[in-house]
């Protein structure tokens, strides 16, 4: 029973930040991909913050939600992928580039937000808030779970994100040859996770983190 009490804490605390981080991933990968020439996310009605359009029954539902009343280490999950046509691009190679990056920054860029909110509310708001706790958890798990998705998707493994920004670099052949280990790909991600080999994210993600959060520290004069 307390398992399950706990559980559900981390869901209404976790859950959240989550939707917001692979909504924002993917809103970042269309609104580049715009930028760079292809409206095929837009055209598609997904070049929108609504999270309804974005949500993959599995990967932002299903999965996400026992992770989280389980209590497992590891969040799991996705947003379905906006469509994007590289061939739309205004030039090809720095299009691929920088509409694959454009996920992991927005990512980073949602945790240094988090980072700052969190900053000004230490700063500003009285601890006697009703919410202030539930507010503080939720600030701190939307930095990790931002950097978390974020560095989780420069791993190069396609279609990741990182296998694109390695595609961008590539000639044809080399790419459509890469591209092939995309079928073993959802194989090697579940064994390397439950390995516990991807354990050394860790790292990166906590500090990158802190990094952030002492920086938005200073910004709002918080020592």
């Amino acid at each position: 029973m307390e398992s399950l009490h706990s559980g559900l804490l981390r869901l209404g605390y976790e859950f959240v930040p989550f939707l917001l981080a692979v909504v924002g991933h993917e809103f970042g990968h269309g609104l580049i991909a715009h930028y760079w020439g292809d409206d095929t996310a837009k055209d598609s009605g997904r070049l929108t913050l609504n999270p309804v359009p974005h949500i993959d029954p599995i990967g932002t539902l299903l999965l996400p939600v026992i992770g989280m009343l389980s209590g497992t280490n590891l969040l799991f999950g996705w947003a379905r992928p906006v469509p994007i046509n590289p061939n739309r691009f205004h030039k090809f190679r720095p299009g691929l580039f920088w509409v694959s990056l454009a996920g992991p920054l927005a990512n980073a860029a949602m945790a240094f937000l988090c980072a700052l909110l969190l900053c000004l509310m230490v700063r500003f708001a009285s601890t006697d808030f009703i919410f202030f706790k539930e507010f503080r958890i939720m600030l701190e798990g939307g930095i990790l779970i931002n950097f978390g998705l974020g560095i989780f998707n420069l791993i190069p493994l396609p279609p990741l994100d990182g296998s694109k920004i390695i595609e961008s670099m590539l000639s044809y052949p080399a790419m459509q040859k890469y591209e092939q280990i995309g079928q073993y790909s959802f194989i090697i991600l579940i064994v390397l996770i439950s390995t516990g080999a991807l354990s050394f994210l860790g790292l990166p993600i906590t500090f990158l983190s802190q990094l952030t959060l002492q920086v938005a520290s200073f910004l709002v004069g918080l020592f």
